[in-house]
């Protein structure tokens, strides 16, 4: 079976970064191309970044495409407080001896899916900005792309508000404008994502990994901030806050989604994005109840953690092999 062929546009960020880590390691998927927008943190360092882990892991020949620097109508809001200052927590990874390829991520995402209709997979794991200017120019791209799957949104709480997670509260406008398109949107978001924590024994895992974890994947994680939040109890019930046992790896499991179907439980559902509200902008209010020719959306509502795990250190471990290290990271 023929790799399936993905464009990853994202904000990296520490989980992003992992995210592009796996889908280079997952031997069914092939990166079309890596676009970028503003979101954990601006524009100038989503890309350095973006550049930074595409030459480290050795994929050169990926394009990489700068897009949108602040959102549609409102100020941006960034992730430095979670992801650092540089974007990529305590990594430190040379710089690109290359800048991004000419052009907008918005022209490039549409005549990357226009040559091939009904191949390439758009995954977004960031903002949605890029992805609203590019069905707003570009209508078609809506029935050109094979499939279309973010990380983002909840259908319950938030994480940067009660009501909403970032990628939407970062521009609520470009999601709602996204999941009005008329595609179907695999929403992966908080409540799964929250569930694929890199554990003191998933980080045991990657140390065999040599300097793909010496130098990205262990230094990211420590420097991941949001780990010393705490959150709520399951379901979301009032009480005290609890020290979660390790960082989240939000994006990565969108790309899950598309590498390994069925490992993640998605259901049909009805989402509207909220833009109004002054305490509830860019909540995902998510209606499991629509009937068929309302629904646009497959929302994500499960997640086998530990074969997600096993199938993430594999693609690592694939890396770290193709770095001139030997895969053990199932020891």
């Amino acid at each position: 079976m023929s790799a399936r062929k993905v464009i990853i546009d994202c904000d990296p960020g520490i989980d992003d970064a992992l995210a592009l880590v796996f889908a280079h390691g997952h031997p069914d998927l092939e990166i079309r191309g890596i676009t970028t927008v503003a979101g954990n943190v601006d524009l100038g360092k989503t890309t350095a970044n973006a550049l930074r882990v595409r030459d480290y892991v050795g994929m050169r020949d990926v394009p990489v495409v700068a897009g949108s620097p602040a959102p549609l109508l409102r100020p941006v809001l960034d992730a430095r407080d979670v992801h650092g200052d540089s974007g990529l927590g305590a990594a430190s990874l040379p710089d690109s001896s290359s800048g991004p390829a000419d052009g907008h991520a918005v022209d490039f995402l549409a005549a990357t899916i226009a040559a091939e209709p009904r191949e390439v997979t758009l995954i977004a794991v960031g903002p949605l900005t890029n992805i609203a200017l590019a069905v707003r120019r570009y209508p078609r791209l809506v029935t050109q792309v094979r499939d279309f799957v973010i990380m983002g949104g909840s259908a319950g709480q938030g994480n940067v508000t009660p009501a909403a997670e970032f990628n939407i509260a970062a521009d609520p406008e470009a999601a709602a404008i996204v999941f009005g398109a008329g595609w179907t949107v695999t929403m992966v978001g908080l409540d799964v994502t929250e569930q694929a924590r890199a554990t003191a024994a998933v980080r045991d895992r990657m140390q065999g990994l040599g300097r793909l974890a010496d130098d990205l994947l262990l230094p990211s994680l420590s420097g991941y901030r949001g780990v010393s939040r705490g959150t709520r109890p399951a379901g979301g019930l009032p009480g005290p806050a609890r020290e979660p046992d390790g960082p989240a790896v939000h994006d990565v499991c969108a790309v899950a989604e598309v590498a390994a179907p069925g490992l993640l439980t998605c259901v049909p559902a009805r989402v509207e994005v909220e833009t109004a509200g002054r305490w509830t902008a860019g909540m995902t209010v998510t209606d499991f109840t629509a009937g068929p020719d309302d629904r646009n959306a497959l929302v994500a509502v499960a997640i086998d953690t530990e074969a997600f795990w096993d199938l993430v250190l594999g693609a690592y471990g694939r890396v770290a092999a193709m770095m001139g290290r030997p895969d053990i990271s199932r020891r």
